[in-house]
């Protein structure tokens, strides 16, 4: 196969796409890694008790610390604040 253009010109535009550009795209499946693919893959439908999306400010440290323990850290902290109520009455 011959080598291609590049889809960029020297001014920094993307140039409009051939057809031999388009037969040379592969699937994401084959192109991404596998970590991207597990990040950009379709939700199914979410398990019940279905969560609730909200804003809510968290001082700086508390996000900091739950962000370091890598990804599912929201998980960690809905779980935390699970076991508070467990334990404390938020009215009081």
């Amino acid at each position: 196969m011959p080598k291609q253009k590049p889809l960029i010109n020297a001014k920094g535009e993307v140039r409009e796409l051939t057809a031999n550009d388009l037969a040379a795209f592969r699937p994401a499946r084959k192109a991404l890694p596998e970590s991207l693919r597990r990040k950009i893959g379709v939700r199914g439908p979410q398990k019940s008790p279905t969560k609730e999306r909200i804003t809510i400010r968290l001082s700086q440290d508390v996000v900091k610390r739950f962000r370091a323990t890598g990804e599912g850290w929201q998980t960690r902290v809905d779980v935390a604040l699970q076991n508070w109520l467990k334990k404390h009455n938020p009215t009081a």
